[in-house]
């Protein structure tokens, strides 16, 4: 009887085992929407994306298992309204907006789909109650622009002039610019504002700093700046001029210094937005989360070439230095 038990009992777990697995493969496969600004071809954004897509296997959900996730690269603001509009049509569960812009352009597409910002949700009422489908990480990237401002400063102390680089199509600069102008009549520096929206008008802004002798460059955050990091660097060199940015990688792709948090940590903070939501929580529940932690950079062989030595006490401050 005891053997006779045991074949059954076999018998019935090896008919029970395709059973399950069908029943998984027949489970939920969820949809998010990543909506971003950046370029797929470009080595950091891939690698930023795989820190992204680990976190959300680490937390349960696997493209190719229970996960799908529609990509939308727009280079250009302008395309991401349209973009946003694909994946409300598509009706994924979630939308992960990579930047300002894209969060206001999934915003003004959907006020039922619940959105995942990763570098900024000012726009989306107060930090501890979000607005209705927002939720996400903020940068603080209105806030930080003063401190970019102070830190150049403390960096190149005869800077008087600073040119200020911004792109129009980003809604987060009038707000910015207006903090930089505030910090800048406190620290007694005069400011040059120059816009680009697309790298065919960066020659023309240097060739404006070069013509108004500015001394020095605050480069405010954007996906075109992020983008094409690496001619902006060249031409702050070619220029002569020390540059500070808003996003950590321009120091990697050759400029002086940068002031912000980890892309790769709000990336992983946001997968835990995302598994939240698809485990049933409200967007308007989840309080926005500003980062805590804000990283300096220097990059050495640029001041080499630009003839600057940068200050001990500025030096004592990185959390890297690139030599």
């Amino acid at each position: 009887m005891d053997r006779r038990r045991f074949l059954l009992t076999s018998l019935a777990g090896a008919l029970a085992a395709p059973l399950a697995a069908k029943g998984q493969q027949s489970g939920k496969v969820y949809q998010i929407g990543f909506l971003s600004s950046q370029m797929p071809t470009d080595p950091e954004v891939s690698r930023l994306l795989g820190v992204f897509v680990q976190a959300l296997r680490n937390l349960g959900y696997a493209e190719g298992r229970n996960l799908a996730i529609e990509y939308r690269w727009a280079e250009r603001a302008e395309r991401l309204p349209d973009f946003a509009l694909e994946l409300v049509r598509l009706k994924v569960d979630v939308i992960v907006a990579a930047s300002p812009p894209a969060a206001l352009a999934a915003r003004n597409a959907t006020r039922t789909i619940p959105i995942v910002t990763v570098l900024g949700a000012w726009h989306v009422g107060s930090l501890a109650r979000p607005s209705d489908n927002v939720t996400g990480l903020s940068s603080i990237a209105v806030e930080l622009g003063p401190k970019l401002l102070e830190l150049l400063r403390e960096a190149v102390p005869k800077v008087s002039r600073v040119a200020v680089l911004s792109n129009p199509a980003n809604q987060v600069y009038a707000p910015q610019l207006r903090e930089v102008e505030i910090a800048a009549r406190v620290l007694g520096v005069q400011l040059q504002l120059l816009e680009a929206q697309g790298s065919e008008q960066f020659d023309s802004a240097f060739a404006a700093m070069t013509r108004e002798r500015a001394d020095a460059l605050l480069v405010l955050s954007d996906a075109i700046f992020w983008n094409h990091r690496t001619q902006i660097a060249d031409l702050a060199t070619k220029s002569r001029l020390p540059a500070i940015y808003g996003r950590l990688e321009h120091v990697e792709a050759g400029g002086l210094m940068a002031y912000a948090p980890s892309n790769a940590d709000l990336l992983r903070r946001a997968a835990t937005y995302v598994a939240k939501i698809l485990k049933g929580a409200k967007p308007g529940d989840l309080p926005i989360e500003q980062p805590t932690k804000f990283d300096l950079v220097i990059n050495l062989k640029t001041a080499k070439a630009l003839g600057l030595t940068i200050p001990p006490s500025v030096l004592l401050r990185a959390d890297r230095v690139i030599e």
